[in-house]
């Protein structure tokens, strides 16, 4: 069989399964609220605004634009039932509270080390004789236990813990299962860390992304598979007849992350071109099938419960799930153009990134269509913005990624500081800065307290926003530059290289403020733990008008 008739099948094939799942939904794909959409909300809480981290006049903006919309759909006479599911809401939050907090508090920890060493590696990209009189402080050694640290650290525990957090709201029912969480949580760390030390002493197995030994990964795939535990025990005590599809989301990325780590650390099985493939299938598969998911799922929760509406079209949902799981399997492969791996492999990647669109435009027209008539409430409600600017980011990094693939794009980027943009778009710009909104969001439901200072969750949101978009900005062009300086054959490699440089110093410049940004982030977090400053109970109220006390809910809810 020629490589024209494998890719052509496998078209045709993922096409025809994707038109099928289409065909059997029911019509009217945009249609406005269909059932299966609200169930993320209780009776008569439609039109109700949610945002624990606004305060009290920002809640009354939010309320004010989501009425003016003309979505609000508020029926007091559904009060009482209300009221009765909010405190069945409050209990199951507080099933998951303990649990959450522990992995959020790891997250912040692991975040601002991660920085520390990120930052590191950015000034000896330009400076090269920064920070060199230990071994542990060379690029080779800060770069990778910065990659780890993200990979291993801040994202999975951030990830897990908003996961646990969602769990019994999305299910109605109690938290089952907390204590394997905890006990994987302390696994996950304790492998962590001794794989970090390892990486510091100059012990790795090598490959990008799975660096930490075999031996001491051990530990992270019991501490995972613990940590998945509640979501099974959770599922079979669930109070709903409908699972929603962040609950599809979650449970898909909790069962595919573990089969992508075993088989990425299987030890004396990947030698050779054939190591090299399977360390990309991971390297992408890693990002596309288990932090993509965990931010879209959260995304698909927080969006429209702060707004108060449900999202527009639940089948789009849902397409884009099942396209994500159709295509995203094979776009690895385009990191290998110019490698010695088959000439199909390589265009079967390629054809999968592309069709990577569709997923990607579902989940785009959707949110947008959600947020129509909206937009104005990111203004007034701080976790809001941080939701839409990585929903945003999400169609950015996908739709670059995907023409990325392509071998005339590849040529140049491929490489070259480009790619390094490319992904911090996709790990930070998206899925770290929707985790930072879903925190803002759930720690004053979890700690029953309010932010202690509402402006510095402004100030974290310009910083980083304004360092990854230096960030970005600045190694797209650098790479770009780099790449086409080195396939012009008549200039010394030197010249890529220093052309490079101002564009360096300017990602060094981006960092700092990132970095900035996780500080502040740490501090006031640190500060909500300790219940630090004055207990403000406006803002975390779900429902509080003057005029109608019986909507009020106690703190928490």
């Amino acid at each position: 069989m020629n490589t024209v008739t494998v890719l052509l099948l496998s078209f045709i094939l993922s096409v025809t399964g994707l038109g099928i799942f289409i065909w059997s939904l029911r019509r009217n794909m945009f249609d406005d609220n269909p059932e299966a959409a609200s169930v993320i909300f209780s009776t008569g809480e439609i039109g109700h605004v949610e945002d624990p981290s606004a305060t009290s006049e920002q809640r009354a903006g939010l309320q004010k634009v989501v009425v003016q919309g003309g979505k609000a759909v508020i029926d007091p006479s559904l009060a009482g039932k209300l009221q009765q599911e909010l405190r069945d809401r409050i209990d199951a939050d507080q099933s998951t509270a303990y649990v959450s907090f522990v992995f959020l508090s790891c997250a912040i920890v692991w975040l601002v080390f991660a920085s520390a060493f990120g930052l590191v590696s950015s000034i000896k990209l330009h400076n090269p004789e920064f920070l060199t009189q230990y071994a542990w402080l060379t690029f080779g050694r800060t770069r990778t236990l910065h990659l780890n640290m993200v990979a291993y650290g801040w994202c999975p525990m951030a990830a897990f813990g908003i996961a646990i957090w969602m769990l019994p709201r999305l299910l109605k029912t109690h938290l089952y299962g907390g204590r394997f969480a905890l006990l994987g949580c302390m696994l996950w760390n304790a492998g962590l860390i001794a794989g970090l030390g390892s990486i510091a002493v100059g012990i790795n197995d090598g490959l990008e992304w799975l660096e930490i030994p075999w031996q001491v990964s051990i530990l992270l795939v019991a501490g995972g598979a613990l940590i998945a535990l509640p979501l099974v025990f959770t599922l079979a005590n669930r109070k709903v007849d409908h699972l929603y599809v962040s609950i599809w989301y979650m449970g898909a990325a909790l069962f595919w992350f573990p089969v992508l780590y075993l088989v990425g650390k299987l030890p004396a099985v990947h030698y050779g071109v054939e190591q090299a493939t399977m360390n990309w299938w991971f390297g992408h598969n890693v990002l596309g099938l288990y932090y993509t998911p965990i931010a879209l799922a959260s995304v698909y929760y927080f969006l429209p419960k702060i707004i108060g509406r449900p999202i527009q079209s639940y089948n789009l949902s849902l397409i884009g799930f099942w396209a994500l799981a159709f295509f995203y399997g094979q776009v690895g492969g385009h990191h290998l153009v110019g490698g010695p791996v088959p000439h199909w492999l390589i265009t079967l990647s390629i054809v999968q990134s592309m069709m990577m669109i569709i997923p990607v435009l579902a989940f785009s027209v959707n949110q947008h269509l959600t947020m129509r008539g909206h937009f104005k409430t990111t203004y007034y409600s701080p976790t809001l913005r941080f939701i839409v600017l990585g929903a945003m980011m999400y169609t950015l990094s996908s739709v670059e990624g995907s023409f990325e693939a392509l071998r005339s794009i590849s040529t140049v980027t491929h490489f070259t500081h480009f790619t390094v943009a490319h992904a911090h778009i996709g790990l930070y710009a998206f899925f770290s800065i929707v985790m930072f909104g879903a925190i803002y969001f759930v720690m004053p439901r979890i700690m029953n307290w309010e932010w202690p200072h509402p402006r510095l969750i402004s100030v974290h949101f310009w910083l980083v926003t304004l360092g990854i978009g230096v960030y970005a900005v600045s190694l797209s062009i650098g790479g770009w530059l780099q790449g086409l300086d080195m396939l012009d054959a008549a200039k010394p490699f030197m010249e890529s290289v220093l052309v490079t440089i101002p564009y360096l110093q300017a990602r060094t410049l981006g960092g700092t403020l990132m970095t900035l940004g996780h500080l502040v982030f740490a501090v006031h977090f640190t500060q909500m733990a300790l219940r630090y400053g004055r207990h403000r109970i406006g803002p975390a109220l779900l429902h509080q008008r003057k005029n109608q006390p019986e909507l009020q809910a106690p703190a928490g809810a």
